[in-house]
């Protein structure tokens, strides 16, 4: 069955400009870290993608080493770019990252030219693309030069494998660096990727002012806490085949009483609103005009639709922002 994108797609998403750039990314952007990699179901991980561009996501996030296995949520994305979203590419913004381990040897990780330059043509390989239009630098790498790993990526910019170059996991001393090195090469960093969520706001201590003073956008991932704040943990109780039970990116001795108190109030505040945990959560991230987009992941069309309800609602009231302040203030 040839697939046909619903027309009213772009009337159901908000947009952002990222940072001072002339690009708009949807307020809620679809992450491929986990669900769409050789492992996992690809009807599956096709449905939700596609339901998420009928929704007006028109921004899905990928890196080198998505899966599992490393680089697998790449073929899978670009086999679904090929059988039914080709004819919509320049309506799409694709981004793919590295810097985390990918390949054995010295130059298999990190931010060295050799191994982002190589990174990206495998990565463009996977995909079937002739370009991306994000490509990051992962995460800063302690031991090569930031002037290296820039000038890698203003030269794949200029080369037109990637429109736009962005960066992840930097603080915001290291940000401040990238950003001006880029720009004396004269490639702006369009945007950063960092983890943010009510239960952590590292990015509130010096990152977000130094990206607003250099007119860079930021996407938040992990909004949900890696699933806290999706109301699954609520009774205590550690569901099977949750994240918390795999115990790999949240372990079940995290889930603390004092944890489980908070997680309840913010619930309590969302239920008051009509509104569930997961949307309070992404809504607050919303809250601060210089968060571009939040980066969202989904095991399915279903859950996937369960979170985009956020844009369909009206931001949080003053009231509501200083109850949730209130609670996430408590030791």
């Amino acid at each position: 069955m040839v697939y046909d994108a619903k027309e009213n797609r772009y009337e159901i998403m908000r947009y952002r400009r990222c940072g001072n750039s002339g690009l708009k990314l949807p307020e809620i952007s679809l992450g491929l870290w986990h669900n769409f990699g050789g492992v996992d179901c690809y009807e599956t991980g096709c449905e939700t993608v596609l339901s998420a561009f009928d929704a007006g996501v028109c921004h899905f996030d990928l890196a080198n080493n998505y899966g599992p296995p490393p680089g697998s949520a790449e073929i899978t994305f670009g086999r679904i770019m090929k059988e039914n979203l080709l004819p919509y590419r320049d309506e799409i913004i694709i981004s793919t990252k590295a810097g985390y381990g990918m390949w054995p040897g010295p130059y298999g990780e990190w931010g060295s030219r050799k191994y982002l330059i190589a990174s990206l043509d495998a990565s463009l390989k996977r995909l079937g693309l002739d370009y991306v239009d994000i490509f990051y630098s992962h995460r800063p790498d302690p031991d090569t030069p930031v002037e290296e790993t820039m000038t890698a990526l203003a030269d794949i910019v200029r080369q037109g494998k990637a429109l736009y170059a962005g960066i992840s996991n930097y603080s915001a001393e290291q940000s401040a660096k990238a950003i001006s090195v880029l720009r004396s090469l004269g490639v702006p960093c369009l945007i950063h990727q960092a983890s943010y969520s009510m239960l952590n706001r590292w990015i509130e201590d010096g990152l977000l002012d130094v990206l607003e003073k250099e007119g860079t956008g930021c996407i938040c991932f992990s909004p949900l806490a890696q699933g806290l704040l999706t109301g699954r943990y609520l009774n205590g109780a550690v569901p099977a085949g949750s994240r918390a039970s795999k115990g790999v990116f949240l372990k079940a001795s995290s889930i603390t009483p004092e944890l489980l108190n908070k997680l309840n109030a913010l619930n309590d505040i969302a239920k008051e609103g009509g509104r569930t945990l997961s949307s309070l959560a992404i809504l607050w991230i919303l809250r601060d005009k210089r968060n571009t987009s939040v980066l969202i992941g989904a095991s399915s069309a279903v859950q996937l639709k369960e979170n985009l309800s956020a844009v369909s609602q009206p931001p949080l009231s003053a009231e509501e922002l200083e109850k949730i302040e209130g609670i996430l203030c408590q030791p």
